[in-house]
C-alpha cells in the first residue's frame, strides 16, 4: 500500500526517494517551478516551487516526500510570493517577450501568464551582458539568463564538456563559457548537446531556426504550463498519464 501524504488537503502517494514536488506532479497535482528538470538532481535555485511544508517554507523540488506531511502550496500567500519572484526575474534581465523567439515555448513567461503577472512590477536592472554569437550553429544572449544551472549541470553531467560556469555572487552573478577566450566558439559545445536544449528561457539558442514555429502552436499555446508540466511529468510503470 502506498504512502501519502497531503498536499492541500488532498492524499497524495508517493514513492521512497521521490520529492514532494516529483511526487506531486506524478499525481496530477501541478507545483509552480522553473529550475527543476526531470532528468537531473532537484537543487531548489529558482524558489518557485516554495511550498509550506509542516508549517515551514521550503523549496518542495528537495524537500523528500514522507509519510503524513501536511503541504500547502494553492495558497493566496504563496501564489503572491511567486508573482514577486518571476517579476523580480523579468526585472532582473531584458525579456522582451514579443520580440524574443522562444516567445510562446519559454517557462518564465509560461509561469507569468498562469500567475497572473501582467507587469514586471520592479524598476528594470538593464544589466550589460553582451550576446556572445562567435558559434556558427548557436548563440547566448546572457541579458536573459535566470540562472537556473540547468545547462551548466546539463554540460557536465550528460555532455561530459563542462562548457558552462557561473562567475561572481549576488547581482554579479553571472553565466560564464569555460574557454580560452570565453566565447561559445572557442569551446567544445555543439548543438546536440543536452546543454543546448534545457534552458528554459531565450538564453541559449540554435541559429537559422528563429521564428519557425507559427504563433498558435508554440509549446504553451494550446496548453497552460500547469497543463504541460503534468502531462511531461514522468511516471512509474502503471501509473496513468495525464
Amino acid at each position: 500500500m502506498s504512502q501519502t501524504f497531503l498536499l492541500d488537503g488532498v492524499a497524495v502517494p508517493f514513492q521512497a526517494g521521490q520529492s514532494v514536488l516529483q511526487a506531486a506532479l506524478a499525481a496530477d497535482r501541478y507545483i509552480p517551478h522553473l529550475c527543476y528538470h526531470p532528468e537531473f538532481r532537484p537543487h531548489g535555485s529558482c524558489k518557485l516551487c516554495t511550498a509550506t511544508v509542516q508549517g515551514r517554507l521550503v523549496a518542495s523540488c528537495t524537500t523528500p516526500a514522507a509519510a503524513d506531511l501536511v503541504v500547502h502550496s494553492d495558497t493566496e500567500e504563496l501564489r503572491a510570493l511567486r508573482r514577486t519572484l518571476v517579476q523580480m526575474l523579468f526585472a532582473e534581465g531584458n525579456h522582451f517577450c514579443p520580440s524574443c523567439e522562444k516567445s510562446g515555448s519559454c517557462q518564465l513567461q509560461a509561469l507569468g501568464s498562469d500567475l497572473g503577472v501582467t507587469t514586471a512590477g520592479f524598476r528594470h536592472y538593464f544589466p550589460d551582458r553582451p550576446v556572445d554569437a562567435s558559434h556558427p550553429d548557436a548563440w547566448i544572449d546572457f541579458n536573459r539568463c535566470v540562472l537556473c544551472e540547468l545547462c551548466v549541470r546539463a554540460s557536465a553531467a550528460v555532455d561530459g564538456k563542462d562548457v558552462f560556469a557561473f562567475s561572481g555572487r549576488g547581482l554579479s552573478k553571472r553565466l560564464i563559457v569555460n574557454s580560452p577566450s570565453g566565447k561559445l566558439a572557442d569551446s567544445l559545445f555543439a548543438v546536440s548537446d543536452k546543454a543546448m536544449h534545457v534552458c528554459p528561457v531565450g538564453a541559449i539558442l540554435p541559429k537559422r531556426v528563429g521564428f519557425a514555429v507559427p504563433i498558435g502552436e508554440r509549446r504553451y499555446d494550446q496548453h497552460p504550463i500547469s497543463e504541460q508540466a503534468l502531462a511531461d511529468a514522468p511516471r512509474a510503470a502503471g501509473e496513468p498519464d495525464v
